[in-house]
């Protein structure tokens, strides 16, 4: 199933995503903190040969992220992380041809990133920080909008819906809404489902399985469960053991309309997605 769109073409800043097909974007935490690779690429020579790799392996996009969104995660000063992601997205823009998405749900962030040669707002608070509407808009960049509940402290803390996919759809929906309010045109939003933001392991099921129904709100899809909890639980692994139920969720995706998967894995997840579309071109 695809989304309705009058173009697949989305500019992001100097470069355009054709969003015809799947892409794959690689996973770049500069923090101390984050909940798979937290310290690895937090310094700038580090993450810059990590990126590369990435691209290397077939990543389109980039995503680089300097605070951590994982439960019970410290919130990080706008001075802070700015001075972690900053220098790497000007690398990153400078050195390798390849979309730079920015994970910040932070204005300052936003605005002076997107100066850098950012080409997407990935922010899993959905503009919802005072002045991110205004930032984001100011930017002219493409947004990614996600579905959390509260704030990622505290975002498992007993979640609850009475009707799982209504509520996150009706969520994206006045977040479309509110971006148009601003001058953000539709076809300038993907929109992320939010898996392990405030779900149980049954909320994530359900809302993979019955994803289908986002596409009714006519914007592509992000989906990210890379090495997330939902993979451990269901399948009773740490979280250097998920690779394989991971792609197990790449392939679904893809099938299910996904046209961005953010991912740690890349080179493996690249296959997944190349097998896909080998065979669904064959005669």
């Amino acid at each position: 199933m695809t989304f309705a769109s009058s173009s697949t073409r989305l500019p992001c800043g100097s470069r355009v995503l054709d969003l015809a097909h799947t892409h794959v974007m690689g996973i770049l935490n500069v923090t101390p903190d984050s909940f798979s690779d937290g310290g690895r690429f937090n310094q700038l020579d580090a993450a810059l040969r990590h990126a590369e790799a990435m691209v290397a392996a077939g990543a389109t996009l980039i995503d680089v992220g300097g605070e951590s969104t994982r439960p019970g995660a410290r919130v990080v000063s706008p001075v802070e992380e700015l001075e972690r992601v900053a220098p790497i997205v000007e690398r990153i823009a400078r050195e390798l041809d390849v979309i730079i998405s920015v994970d910040t749900s932070t204005p300052a962030v936003m605005r002076e990133t997107a100066r850098l040669g950012a080409g997407l707002i990935n922010d899993v608070r959905s503009l919802q920080r005072d002045g991110a509407l205004d930032a984001a808009a100011a930017t002219g960049l493409p947004v990614c909008l996600m579905h959390m509940l509260g704030e990622p402290g505290t975002m498992q803390d007993n979640p609850h819906y009475d009707d799982l996919v209504g509520e996150v759809s009706g969520f994206l929906a006045d977040r479309i809404a509110q971006c148009a309010a601003v001058g953000i045109a539709a076809d300038k939003i993907i929109l992320d489902p939010g898996f392990g933001f405030a779900k149980t392991l049954q909320h994530n099921l359900s809302l993979f399985k019955h994803m289908e129904a986002l596409h009714a709100l006519g914007r592509p899809l992000l989906v990210g469960v890379s090495r997330k909890s939902m993979i451990g639980l269901a399948l009773n692994r740490p979280v250097g053991e998920r690779l394989y139920g991971g792609l197990a969720l790449a392939a679904l995706a893809v099938t299910k309309g996904a046209r961005i998967l953010r991912v740690h894995d890349v080179a493996e997840t690249v296959d997944v997605v190349r097998m896909i579309a080998a065979v669904e071109s064959a005669e």
